[in-house]
């Protein structure tokens, strides 16, 4: 059951997809629909699961999860992840490695290999201030909080 991300507890579980590219309007609005129903249809054993999701900056897809009501099981996990695979593939984009960084450069959204963001961090190209997402965050609250943090607030001040 889909209901509007803004509308999910604080405790609900997310999980945050960042793009290797920025997505067109089109793809967003493609994106969107196909999300719809993937959530409208997204079940754990026969429950409904109460979801909802956002696309940010036109290159995260956010989904939330009310694990108050159900909780993700492995089954369910497990089809979010082919679906966030067929996205994948149909747009020639990816969406699940974790070992690359995005960061704002302005009002610019920059995505990085993790090896060439520590280059930049000793370079001086980045710094403790520079603002990063943490997509390690677990809830919604900490997406609030956390996910959208200066360098120095992150797992990312290792490499300053």
């Amino acid at each position: 059951m889909i209901v509007p991300f803004n509308t999910l507890p604080e405790e609900s579980r997310v999980w945050i997809y960042q793009a290797n590219r920025s997505f067109t309007t089109d793809e967003i609005e493609e994106i969107e629909d196909k999300l719809q129903v993937f959530l409208e249809n997204w079940t754990a054993h026969g429950s409904d699961l109460q979801a909802g999701f956002e696309i940010k900056y036109k290159r995260f897809i956010v989904i939330g999860l009310n694990q108050n009501l159900n909780q993700a099981t492995g089954c369910s996990i497990d089809a979010s992840v082919r679906f966030i695979q067929q996205l994948e593939e149909a747009y020639q984009v990816d969406l699940m490695d974790k070992m690359n960084v995005s960061y704002k450069q302005g009002d610019f959204i920059a995505y990085k290999a993790l090896s060439d963001f520590k280059k930049m961090a000793k370079e001086k190209a980045v710094s403790k201030n520079t603002i990063v997402f943490n997509n390690l965050v677990t809830n919604i609250a900490e997406y609030n909080e956390n996910w959208e943090v200066p360098a120095s607030e992150s797992w990312h001040s290792r490499y300053l």
